[in-house]
């Protein structure tokens, strides 16, 4: 059986496990030999990361458009009119190209840690979560998609990668898990 490995991913740590500049990788935080993350999260996002020993799982979980679909909850500047929502549902045009069809929804501002650095705040412009479900994966999609819509994206933390969460995963802390849905 495949080894999968669930990480809480701090800001400011590269998804891979070396740098020669320096900067904090997965070395730091996961000390398992042998596994590689199925999938990115950019230096400036934070939340869960799937590792595994598995290119056949690998694949399944990033393969565009039939892998797993990933969750994110993203605090943007402002508060999204419903038409903004509707059109990060519908697919958003990034370089000519629309984006796949998203689940978006409105979300309560969550329980999470204090990131560090802190978001930049401005006082006279609130801000407000969102989560959106997305089946592709493009470079600072989510970014990309909020900001083309007039809410640019402050905070972005991944909650959930098909079926697995961030639930009871402290912040840089990883977990092995017997993985039932992949292969």
């Amino acid at each position: 059986m495949a080894q999968l490995i669930l990480f809480n991913k701090p800001y400011g740590v590269l998804t891979r496990f070396t740098d020669p500049h320096g900067r904090r990788t997965l070395k730091d935080y996961i000390p398992v030999p042998h596994v590689y993350p199925a999938g990115r999260l950019d230096l400036d996002s934070e939340g869960l990361m799937l590792l595994t020993d598995s290119p056949q799982l690998a694949t399944r979980i990033t393969r565009p458009g039939r892998g797993w679909p990933k969750t994110y909850w993203a605090q943007v500047e402002g508060v999204p009119s419903d038409r903004a929502l509707s059109e990060l549902a519908g697919g958003v045009v990034l370089d000519g190209v629309p984006t796949r069809p998203a689940e978006v929804a409105r979300l309560a501002e969550p329980t999470l840690w204090p990131r560090d650095p802190p978001i930049r705040v401005r006082l006279t412009v609130p801000t407000s979560w969102i989560a959106l479900t997305l089946r592709e994966g493009r470079n600072r999609q989510v970014r990309r998609m909020t900001a083309a819509v007039g809410y640019p994206t402050l905070r972005l933390v991944r909650h959930a990668v098909g079926p697995y969460t961030l639930d009871g995963l402290a912040l840089g802390a990883y977990r092995t898990v017997e993985d039932r849905h992949g292969l």
